[in-house]
């Protein structure tokens, strides 16, 4: 068995305009002052972290590699979230998602879906740069707001939604995997891909393809009453990432899964910082270590209630404490003994 790596930490919900937060050496230090030992990087932030020199110049990547070495710290992976949502997006999502996307591409759904692609694949090849063997991302959404069968369902609407979604994405899966690289879609409402189902019925669409797999996140497992243990029974070979995330449901007489419009805080389903939800994380540490899961344990920071660097602190706390050794030989190896099917026959009382 493999030990997993740990604790990483996702930089997305700490960049910021202030020291120490709006530098990579800034979040580094801070993140290695907190207890981190990996930083998962998103691709969004080019202060941070630049994509475009990062796909072209192994020079450049090998400095980002030595100035995170200097705080003892190594990438988990890197993220393109944003940029994956946008490779598809429905027509009542433009404006809402059409910031995420640079200027010249906005307001044109054609050059900002192909602007999207190049972008993920740009990522294949600055992972493959800096060593890396996963990356984190969504898949986008052309068949989310149908979730809900009312209007009835069509089938060849969502037939056609998975299909042209495959389209897209198999040309970006090819690219990673000619660098070598997994792409790790997030199970996330508001995605197409959002549970196990869904993302069966996307990987039969890409062939099954090898480079097609999970970024596991229970919280968004537990909203939607899912059994996310049985889910690592189900999908652990596919499962190359690992988001720690809490949540918790508090069952209530006016408001349910999808939340009623309400601030986080007042919803039935909400996010927590590690060990103040419901999710059974020493269970979740247990099944990934019974199926070899040797990929990183990195901290997603959404809570409704704590405030961040505290939630950040002790999250790293938090993920060290429940990351197991595993073990090297067996328990009972001191009673073993070694035999032959002769003796093993005697002990039966066969002749």
């Amino acid at each position: 068995m493999k030990t997993l790596k740990g604790p990483g930490i996702f930089l997305s919900q700490f960049i910021g305009q202030e020291a120490p937060f709006n530098s990579l050496e800034g979040l580094a230090q801070w993140a290695a002052g907190v207890g981190y030992r990996a930083l998962q990087i998103p691709c969004n932030h080019p202060a941070i972290f630049d994509l475009e020199r990062a796909s072209v110049s192994q020079a450049y990547c090998d400095e980002v590699t030595a100035l995170l070495a200097k705080y003892g710290l190594v990438i988990s992976e890197l993220s393109t979230h944003l940029e994956g949502q946008l490779i598809a997006v429905h027509p009542a999502h433009d404006v809402a998602f059409d910031g995420f996307a640079p200027e010249p591409v906005r307001g044109d759904n054609t050059k900002r879906t192909a602007w999207a692609i190049e972008t993920v694949k740009k990522a294949a090849a600055a992972s493959a740069k800096l060593g890396l063997r996963a990356h984190a991302t969504f898949s986008g959404s052309l068949a989310w707001p149908y979730v809900y069968p009312w209007p009835p369902h069509n089938p060849a609407l969502l037939e056609e939604a998975f299909a042209e979604l495959a389209r897209r994405w198999k040309p970006v899966l090819e690219e990673f995997d000619r660098h070598g690289v997994d792409v790790c879609f997030e199970l996330h409402p508001g995605e197409d891909l959002h549970d196990g189902a869904t993302f069966e019925r996307f990987l039969a669409a890409v062939d099954n393809h090898p480079r097609c797999n999970i970024l596991f996140d229970p919280s968004h497992l537990l909203l939607q009453h899912i059994d996310y243990l049985a889910f690592i029974d189900i999908y652990h070979t596919r499962i190359k990432a690992f988001h720690v995330k809490d949540a918790e449901y508090l069952l209530n007489g006016r408001s349910g899964v999808y939340g009623g419009y309400q601030r986080w805080t007042d919803r039935a389903g909400r996010f927590r910082s590690p060990g103040d939800g419901q999710v059974n994380f020493s269970g979740i540490f247990s099944k990934l270590a019974q199926y070899d899961y040797d990929g990183w344990a990195v901290l997603e920071w959404e809570c409704c209630l704590k405030e961040s660097e505290t939630g950040a602190r002790e999250g790293a706390e938090f993920i060290q404490r429940h990351i197991i050794p595993v073990a090297k030989n067996s328990f009972d190896d001191f009673a073993a003994q070694k035999g032959d099917r002769s003796s093993a026959r005697a002990q039966l009382g066969l002749k």
